[in-house]
């Protein structure tokens, strides 16, 4: 399974740290924040990983984490979005990694609490259609909502509901199989 972390973004609520750097090279507790993204996925099993860069200091990527080696990676790859155009418009530019495989995308800017390799697990064991990662909180306004139909199934994601409709968020973390190219 291949894998695809987002560092995008102008990071503007982080100025003005932000205005010289990418908002995943700042230090969260002992690393950079691209690292933890990058510790789960590699945690989860998944050795080859493409980062889509944006925003200030996209060459910094590539001279911190140099070819992925020092994280167990057989090969890390790197790109570029123009602008913050969003999830859908950065995951158009993986289309040629990915090669019609099962992957998982994580968001840079997301710490995970536990493993991930139990759910990537499950995906490549029924790799069809998208799973998303979920954390039951107590405060859902403040995050992009799912809404679950009574079979289980996300409908839609509502970003920062004044009314959400359930208390979950998504956590950033993605699992498609190759029909997400159709949509």
């Amino acid at each position: 399974m291949k894998g695809v972390i987002l560092v995008g973004g102008l990071g503007t609520r982080l100025a003005p740290m932000t205005r010289i750097t990418n908002k995943h090279l700042l230090p969260v507790w002992r690393y950079p924040m691209v690292y933890y993204p990058l510790y789960s996925l590699v945690e989860a099993g998944v050795r080859d990983i493409l980062i889509v860069t944006g925003g200030n200091s996209p060459g910094a990527f590539l001279e911190l984490l140099q070819d992925g080696t020092e994280f167990g990676l057989e090969h890390l790859y790197f790109t570029y979005q123009s602008a913050p155009r969003g999830i859908a418009d950065a995951l158009r530019l993986v289309n040629h990694f990915i090669n019609d495989e099962p992957f998982v995308c994580i968001l840079g800017d997301n710490v995970v609490d536990g493993s991930i390799r139990p759910y990537v697990q499950s995906f490549m064991d029924k790799p069809v259609g998208a799973r998303l990662l979920l954390s039951e909180v107590t405060d859902p306004e403040r995050f992009g909502v799912p809404a679950i139909d009574e079979g289980g199934k996300i409908t839609q994601i509502i970003e920062k509901p004044a009314e959400p409709p359930s208390s979950y968020a998504v956590i950033g973390a993605y699992m498609y199989d190759a029909q997400i190219w159709e949509i």
